[in-house]
């Protein structure tokens, strides 16, 4: 059993995923809490807890079991070395980590194991990645995975709590689709994020993936049309059944963002062949990204490396 009183700070705490990563905290009965954030929050209140400056010294002042950090990349690459020379393990939820060799890259329903092979360090992946490989991990076990091609329809909440306000302000007429990511020329970091990350998770370098992202003008909950397929034959019955069996995975007929907006299951419908391949699978996804696509699925990582720590004296 995981102790109640075990220290954990969350550093980004006024974000859109600090947060909500406070609110799961508090509602899985923890006490023991923290809430670091920029030199711009701090002495900021929320709730029963006041903002402290996220400084190397505070990070590494070895009092604190487990970092939940959801601050940028740069940020990261900055602040959590601190915090892991304090003693502490990160669960980091930015990019910063998540491809570097040796780092486990967790969704606990997948790799949970992997988490306890960690240095200090556990990344926590993308808010598409997370759900997807929660579907895609037992269709892959009863049949094997030959390629997969996604479409995402991902939230504004996904871009942060500035972006959240400017779609609050912005008059329905001028909703549009946005594309704001890092682009090449040919993909979006987006997507190549999306296929790097799954094969790593799932530990198949070479599956095939093709991925399309969009930001939709949705406040919260990411959206995802997924094809599979599989290297055996699976039939849509089989893998509805799958899936209804599947860890932190409901089916729902017809998923949407609203109906997965504050839940923390992945919600997963349209289940049917994929008529284009012999063994094709069609589906479709939908998900929380700031519950289970962040920070409910750091706290799940840290929850598994709390109970392999010795409980704070």
């Amino acid at each position: 059993m995981i102790d109640p009183n075990s220290r954990i700070g969350v550093v980004g705490a006024t974000g859109a995923v600090g947060t909500v990563t406070l609110e799961l905290l508090r509602a899985r009965g923890y006490t023991n809490v923290r809430a670091f954030a920029s030199a711009r929050s701090a002495g900021k209140r929320l709730g029963d807890l006041v903002v402290e400056e996220a400084t190397p010294e505070a990070l590494s002042a070895g009092d604190v079991d487990v970092f939940l950090f959801s601050v940028g990349t740069g940020s990261s690459l900055e602040l959590v070395p601190h915090a892991v020379r304090g003693g502490a393990v990160v669960v980091d939820k930015s990019a910063a980590f998540r491809l570097t060799d040796g780092i486990p890259l967790v969704v606990p329903e997948v790799n949970g194991a992997r988490a306890l092979e960690n240095d200090g360090i556990v990344a926590n992946p993308n808010c598409c990645t997370i759900p997807l490989t929660c579907v895609l991990k037992p269709l892959y076990d009863e049949a094997g995975l030959a390629r997969v091609r996604v479409a995402t329809y991902q939230s504004v909440s996904g871009a942060g709590a500035q972006a959240m306000d400017r779609l609050a302000s912005e008059a329905s007429a001028d909703h549009d689709l946005r594309m704001d990511w890092d682009f090449d020329g040919e993909e979006f970091d987006e997507e190549s994020k999306l296929r790097a990350e799954t094969q790593k998770i799932m530990e198949l370098p070479d599956l095939l993936i093709q991925a399309t992202c969009v930001r939709v003008p949705v406040m919260v909950g990411h959206a995802e049309a997924v094809w599979i397929e599989t290297e055996q034959p699976l039939s849509a019955e089989r893998a509805r059944e799958l899936l209804e069996a599947a860890p932190s995975v409901r089916v729902e007929e017809f998923p949407s963002p609203g109906k997965a907006a504050g839940g923390d299951d992945v919600l997963v419908g349209r289940i049917r062949r994929d008529l284009t391949v012999e063994n094709g699978i069609a589906l479709f996804i939908a998900c929380d990204n700031l519950r289970k696509g962040a920070a409910l699925n750091g706290i799940q990582v840290a929850e598994l490396l709390l109970a392999g720590l010795p409980a704070a004296a």
